[in-house]
């Protein structure tokens, strides 16, 4: 090889040294989403499954044997209390209290020939024209046909009561139910099915239960049980497709006692129920809300977990930096309340931390992540 290709070979080498180091200079930074830490006000939500009471939902049943004669309402009917809803067999019951009736009338002539006899018996005994023995006699007749009359008034009483039972009507306002007998069924005091369930919807209760942990932490922040029922902000109903219920609640009750097998605490939500899109036997979820003041927020999709542990990724000097936090227990499944392990100013990685990797070189500028 002669001194000319050298020369040649040399400056190809040079070439292409140059341009593989131009090509390593210009490979750009990758830009992640990052969120500057800041303190805020924040309110977590908090999504518990509820069942749906009405403020009454009375079961209407038969107080005396008979066969339907007539039913007064249709399913589904909104009813006023008071209102006629079924008529039972009326034949017997009236013939029942016509012989009530006489029987009482009976015992009551019966009852002033006692009189008549006992005040007879008096004078002749004063005159000493009949023993001691007759007119004692005559006094415990007396006294058996008050008994009687007594007796027959009862009877009375509970004939003119069983033909008012065979008039069923609602004990309350409200809206009936399905209606599971027809005319000629035959129904008794000890039937299965009650003839229709009233339910007076104009409130609905949401009952929902609670964990013994977080019925302790509303107990120590507003410093007791009655302080928490008067001071909880007003709560939210998601109904069961899935839309918000447009009328706002309050809880008006909570359990004395926890329930030695779920470990949890009863409580009760009232929601008023104009348009009665709420009904009695129905489910939906309870949304309460508590605010937090002052606090750190960051997303859960800024965070990983290790070994139970959870962590963020700072940027610091332009690149990522593992740091472990310490969260709120409870959560709204898309946002941590951090504790400690970040101060106001610092920078994380927003998005993706789970892919990232420590000393990863983080280029762009920072953005913001919106926090409720």
């Amino acid at each position: 090889m002669n001194i000319k290709t050298c020369i040649m070979l040399a400056v190809c080498s040079l070439l292409l040294l140059s341009t593989c180091g131009d090509k390593k200079s210009t490979v750009p930074e990758e830009k992640y989403k990052t969120l500057t830490v800041e303190r805020c006000d924040f309110t977590l939500q908090s999504s518990y499954t509820a069942t749906l009471q009405g403020r009454q939902a009375v079961e209407v049943r038969p107080q005396v044997s008979g066969t339907i004669t007539d039913i007064r309402i249709n399913e589904g009917d909104a009813v006023k209390r008071g209102q006629v809803l079924f008529v039972i067999d009326q034949i017997p019951y009236k013939a029942a209290l016509s012989t009530a009736k006489a029987n009482l009338a009976s015992a009551e002539a019966k009852l002033s020939t006692a009189e008549l006899t006992a005040e007879s018996k008096e004078a002749l005994y004063k005159n000493n024209v009949v023993s001691d023995y007759d007119r004692r006699t005559a006094v415990n007749s007396l006294r058996e046909a008050r008994a009687a009359v007594a007796q027959a008034r009862a009877e009375l009483t509970r004939a003119a009561n069983d033909l008012s039972y065979t008039v069923v009507k609602s004990p309350v306002d409200g809206v009936a139910s399905m209606i599971p007998y027809r005319v000629g069924a035959l129904v008794s005091s000890t039937i299965e099915d009650p003839l229709v369930t009233v339910s007076d919807d104009s409130e609905v209760y949401a009952y929902f239960s609670m964990s013994e942990s977080q019925m302790l932490d509303l107990i120590q922040e507003y410093g007791s049980l009655d302080e928490a029922k008067k001071k909880l902000p007003s709560v939210r109903l998601a109904m069961s497709n899935g839309k918000s219920y447009g009328v706002e609640g309050r809880i008006d009750a909570i359990g004395g006692t926890i329930d030695q097998g779920t470990g949890a605490v009863g409580l009760r939500a009232v929601f008023a129920n104009p348009r009665h899109l709420l009904r009695n036997g129905g489910s939906a979820s309870v949304m309460v809300s508590t605010v937090h003041k002052n606090c750190i927020v960051i997303p859960q999709a800024a965070t990983y977990e290790l070994q139970d542990r959870v962590f963020v990724w700072k940027v610091v000097d332009g690149k990522t930096q593992s740091a472990p936090v310490t969260i709120y227990k409870y959560n709204d499944g898309q946002n941590y309340i951090v504790l400690s392990g970040l101060k106001p100013g610092d920078v994380i990685i927003a998005e993706g931390a789970g892919l990232m990797r420590e000393g990863t070189i983080v280029g762009g500028k920072d953005k913001s992540v919106d926090k409720k």
